[in-house]
């Protein structure tokens, strides 16, 4: 994994912007800390840190081969079959990387070479003898790659950060990014910053003189699926073994993140089947089991399960302990907030996320993650509450309405001000005229293939961005098995009716794990990453938001004072994780928020104005 920059203009010559290169490609050092590169011609540049994870000597970027050059992040997880087949064409290769396979194999096969990756993947090739610049990124959307138009190219990069430091990049967010961030929609190839974009997952951008083109290269599509229920089971198990097997190979060490949950301890079976013992790292809070008290979200503590797959599989189970001076640490929530150039979305989930893997990294440079499968399966509550699918909206807002986070929007003044809810609509609508359908397919079943493609194409990636910014924030790679395209195209287009056949979430996966995985494991009701309980959290985040309540607060550009004291006149306990959850995350992105807006020095368009 790395992280990737660059620029094109083909109104100048770049060859003596050496120095800018730099200030670019150094300020991915992070997702990349092992080695740093850049390559300039007269109207490209590239740029490329390092995080090596396959032929550790050889594997340098930026890469040239002939009349093309590659910076690349990711992993294509069959590039040993693609290699052979691209030997077998009379290539020949000076390195044992995939970065030279993706390289290659666009030599061999232009731009439709896409169509035959299987991984992880956001490159930008310069092909020397037309002047284009290709930006790709994978089919689901696992490694980010943004994009900011200019008058005479581009400018690109694995993060918004890597954009904006180039001078012609503003730091500006109109009404538009706002509702995108507040609103948690994951609109695809919506970027919050003014004139900047990502590359949609499954696309690929075109630049020339001409200008820039898009095309997408996969996308979901809806297929009949005419497997009975036991070939389903053993087919989704073969898939699974399949993938884990391809993401395990490295040249550096591997574990795997275990929360004890269903999925998380299917990944780590099935890689310890594989590798033998191998770490499983988990994370708790100090005093969690004595004070953990069971709610509609968490319905018992993860530790003790964890364990118990740990030693039923044979692998090292490792807890990384933490607690509130942990999370409340000023460093680890700049850090956390740097990581995504962004405000937070789950308030105290991110900071033990980010100091998970600083843990982690610590003994392992790529961990193999369970992302996904909730998406996949079915197994988050709205797949399930009749209100949450039938709502009219995207099924995760009716917990976030229930749990006092749109109440927390409107008391402070955001709801209305921006237009969130007409933001929402707009977008739902947008999204739903997307879903593949299937022909002849009604009812229940046609509308839980529409909730299935939002969560697959909104929800999702927005954990799979805060899964990468975060780890790789660290120089952790994480892998996501569940993210396969093949495995994502083959759930996407079972029937629902297959997915819950024994009236419980995630039933195929259950079924495909059986006898790999302990009873206790399979039976579990699913909870959510955890989170602290502890109350005197509460309290802190009070304390800050209570400091926001001067006139020199940035934050104060787009809520009122008064907006702010109405949240914090809510009785002591009102945020405890217990309560209204969603409502304790917009104390703590109103927080954030005021931080972001001075560390980026952030100008707020709230107008028509420029």
């Amino acid at each position: 994994m790395c992280g990737i920059t660059g620029w094109v203009d083909y109104r100048q010559d770049l060859t003596g912007q050496g120095e800018l290169a730099d200030a670019l490609t150094q300020t991915m050092a992070c997702r990349g800390p092992d080695a740093s590169g850049e390559w300039i011609g007269e109207h490209a540049v590239l740029g490329h840190r390092r995080l090596s994870i396959i032929d550790l000597e050889t594997g340098q970027q930026p890469m040239a081969a002939d009349e093309a050059v590659i910076t690349y992040s990711g992993e294509v997880y069959n590039f040993r079959e693609l290699r052979d087949e691209l030997r077998g064409l009379g290539h020949s290769f000076g390195t044992t990387s995939d970065t030279e396979v993706v390289l290659r194999a666009y030599l061999e096969w232009g731009e439709d070479f896409v169509d035959r990756l299987n991984g992880m993947y956001a490159f930008a090739i310069w092909d020397t003898r037309t002047e284009e610049l290709l930006l790709v990124r994978d089919r689901i959307g696992i490694k980010p790659l943004y994009y900011y138009p200019t008058a005479g190219g581009v400018l690109f990069g694995s993060e918004p950060k890597a954009i904006l430091r180039h001078p012609d990049a503003e730091a500006v967010v109109d009404r538009d990014g706002l509702c995108e961030m507040f609103t948690i929609v994951k609109t695809p190839g919506h970027a919050i910053f003014r004139g900047m974009y990502e590359v949609r997952p499954g696309s690929v951008v075109r630049v020339n003189r001409d200008g820039l083109t898009k095309r997408r290269y996969w996308r979901l599509e809806s297929r009949e699926h005419t497997d009975d229920l036991d070939t389903t089971i053993a087919n989704v198990r073969a898939l699974l073994e399949d993938i884990v097997e391809r993401q395990l190979f490295a040249d550096v060490p591997v574990g795997t993140l275990l929360s004890g949950g269903l999925d998380s301890s299917a990944v780590t079976a099935l890689a310890a089947r594989r590798t033998g013992e191998l770490p499983a790292f988990s994370v708790d809070f100090a005093g969690h089991d004595d004070r953990f008290e069971a709610n509609v979200q968490w319905e018992d503590p993860d530790t003790p399960f964890a364990i118990e797959v740990a030693k039923h599989v044979g692998a090292e189970h490792v807890t990384i302990m933490l607690d509130n001076d942990d999370i409340l640490d000023p460093s680890v929530r700049r850090a956390t907030l740097v990581a995504q150039d962004l405000p937070i979305s789950t308030g105290d989930m991110e900071y033990s996320l980010y100091l998970l893997c600083r843990a982690v990294r610590e003994r392992v440079t790529v961990a193999l993650s369970g992302e996904a499968a909730d998406e996949l399966f079915g197994g988050y509550t709205w797949f399930h509450d009749q209100d949450a699918v039938n709502n009219g909206s995207f099924p995760w807002h009716h917990p976030f309405e229930k749990a006092g986070g749109i109440g927390a929007l409107k008391e402070v003044g955001l709801w209305d001000r921006l237009g969130l809810g007409e933001y929402v609509r707009h977008r739902y609508d947008e999204a739903m005229a997307e879903v593949p359908r299937l022909a002849g397919e009604t009812g229940a079943e046609a509308r839980m293939r529409e909730v299935g493609y939002l969560n697959l194409t909104r929800w999702e990636n927005f954990l799979l961005d805060r899964k990468d910014r975060i780890s790789m924030a660290v120089g952790l790679e994480v892998r996501v098995p569940f993210c396969d395209h093949r495995l994502v195209e083959y759930v996407f287009n079972t029937p629902w009716a297959m997915k819950n056949f024994d009236g419980r979430e995630k039933s195929l996966l259950r079924a495909a794990m059986r006898g790999v995985l302990p009873d206790s494991v399979l039976d579990r009701k699913k909870n959510p990453y955890p989170s602290t309980q502890d109350d005197k959290y509460e309290v802190a985040l009070r304390e800050q938001v209570e400091k926001l309540c001067t006139p020199d607060s940035p934050v104060l550009q787009l809520v009122s004072e008064e907006g702010i004291r109405r949240l914090l006149a809510r009785p002591d306990g009102a945020y405890v994780m217990g309560g209204p959850w969603a409502a304790r995350a917009v104390l703590e992105r109103l927080i954030e928020f005021n931080t972001w807006m001075t560390e980026y020095d952030v100008r707020l368009v709230l107008s028509d104005e420029d």
